[in-house]
């Protein structure tokens, strides 16, 4: 068997280094700014100008802590799949931790007397500096797999729709830092082929197939009825080098969350909580209110704009309102710039808008590549029926038919429905399995966060920019 090539060094080196002068210019910006003439007119400079060689010094002592605790966190893995935003939020937490150590340091140090507004703006620098570098670095990471480098070698176990979901998403796109060798069944083959991905046996022919094949990972995606398979292939892979990760399915993501309270010594299993408290919800609503406001705001010169665009394209109103369901199943009235002709759905009844839907005007089907027509949903998040991010909301008509046909469909209705939402931003829009959109929201609703909700937003800035699934 040909020895592993080590295919993570590269990139966690580049990282490393990007780091290390992000965090070193973030000193040198911070002294330049601080010292800056204009600047410090607004912020007088009490002691006069000190000598940059201490705050490099300083840096030295600093920049390698910081690394360290990059490092601690696992921030220096090969990212292979991971998104700029999975990444942000543990910056910002190291950077301020890191601003602790300085601080401290700085205080014990009394020979040299910093100037708190230079640490003030290393750590805003810094996250700024860091965050910019690493978003380049890891456009660089998917152009670098995209050319078949440092390709990540896995087989797929399984041959469920999961499965064969996983091996459509990472065959058709290196980027991912994948290469997909072929997949591994308990029976049959999957009955619609892959091209490109070949069968290649049993699980019990996978510990040769990993020694033969130089295989670095297993991905396993079997169905509930193949889980008594699993404990014989882990045994069978015993003292193989070799990664292996398993798709949850959502059972055992929903009993992860079961607790135990007591009340008088009485031991109660919790099964279902409620999807915020009251402190989670009033967060959350603050946030929205505040966010909508802003970004109307902004927007308000780009929102005319769009209005006379609309008047001058079509004959109708610029605004659109529809009957959709919301929070606790009540009906609103959803507010939209008008994409489509007038009385679209006249012969139809309701139906989802399709890829080149020939009932979308010239200007409507511009707004809706870019999500421009749904800029007014921030006036129902103003009014309160809906939230920056949670489930997308549905008309009545899909709603009843899903209720029927779609397991816990109705929790999705546990919180306001949102202008986008977990689901949308990984790629399940347009005319995405309804079933699998229902698995993401319901993941949301059970994991909300505030740090989560910002994240999706930043998920869904790229995908608005980039996707090519909005229609």
């Amino acid at each position: 068997m040909p020895k592993k090539q080590r295919q993570d060094l590269f990139i966690p080196f580049l990282t490393v280094l990007a780091d290390a002068a992000a965090l070193e210019a973030s000193f040198l910006f911070s002294y330049w700014l601080r010292f800056l003439p204009s600047f410090a007119r607004i912020v007088p400079i009490q002691y006069g100008v000190p000598p940059l060689e201490e705050y490099i010094k300083s840096s030295l002592f600093v920049i390698p802590i910081w690394l360290l605790l990059f490092q601690s966190r696992g921030l220096y893995k090969p990212r292979r799949a991971a998104s700029f935003s999975d990444e942000f939020f543990a910056v910002v937490r190291i950077i301020f931790i890191g601003m602790l150590i300085v601080m401290a340091a700085a205080f014990l140090y009394r020979s040299f007397s910093y100037s708190r507004v230079v640490f003030g703006i290393i750590g805003v620098a810094a996250v700024l500096f860091v965050s910019t570098g690493r978003f380049a670095l890891m456009k660089f990471e998917h152009w670098w797999y995209s050319k078949g480098n440092d390709l990540k070698r896995v087989i797929i176990v399984g041959t469920s729709a999961t499965a064969q979901q996983v091996i459509q998403s990472l065959a058709s796109n290196h980027s991912l830092g994948y290469e997909v060798l072929g997949y591994c069944s308990t029976g049959g083959k999957i009955k619609k082929m892959i091209p490109r991905v070949p069968h290649l046996g049993s699980i019990s022919s996978l510990p040769d197939l990993i020694k033969l094949r130089n295989v670095d990972a297993v991905l396993i995606a079997l169905d509930k009825e193949e889980h008594t398979s699993l404990h014989k292939l882990i045994n069978s892979c015993q003292g193989l080098d070799i990664e292996m990760m398993m798709v949850p399915d959502i059972l055992e993501l929903m009993t992860s969350l079961v607790k135990i309270r007591h009340i008088e010594g009485i031991p109660f299993l919790g099964i279902k909580n409620p999807a915020l408290s009251t402190w989670n919800a009033i967060m959350k609503r603050a946030f929205d209110l505040v966010l909508a406001s802003l970004i109307l705001a902004a927007a308000s010169p780009l929102l005319l704009i769009i209005a006379v665009l609309i008047k001058l394209d079509s004959r109708g109103p610029v605004l659109y309102f529809q009957e959709r369901i919301g929070l606790d199943g009540e009906v609103f009235r959803v507010i939209k710039f008008r994409s489509m002709q007038i009385n679209a759905e006249q012969s139809t009844g309701p139906v989802w808008s399709k890829k080149n839907d020939p009932r979308a005007t010239r200007a409507g089907r511009f707004l809706r590549r870019f999500s421009l027509d749904e800029l007014p949903q921030l006036l129902n998040v103003l009014k309160g029926d809906m939230s920056i991010v949670g489930p997308r909301p549905e008309r009545q008509h899909f709603v009843e038919q899903f209720k029927k046909e779609i397991p816990r469909y109705s929790e999705r209705h546990r919180v306001r429905t949102g202008m986008t939402g977990w689901a949308q931003v990984n790629g399940l829009r347009g005319n995405a399995s309804i079933i699998e959109r229902t698995k993401y929201d319901i993941y949301y609703i059970e994991n909300w966060s505030l740090t989560f909700d910002v994240k999706i937003i930043l998920k869904t800035i790229h995908a608005v920019l980039f996707g090519k699934d909005a229609y």
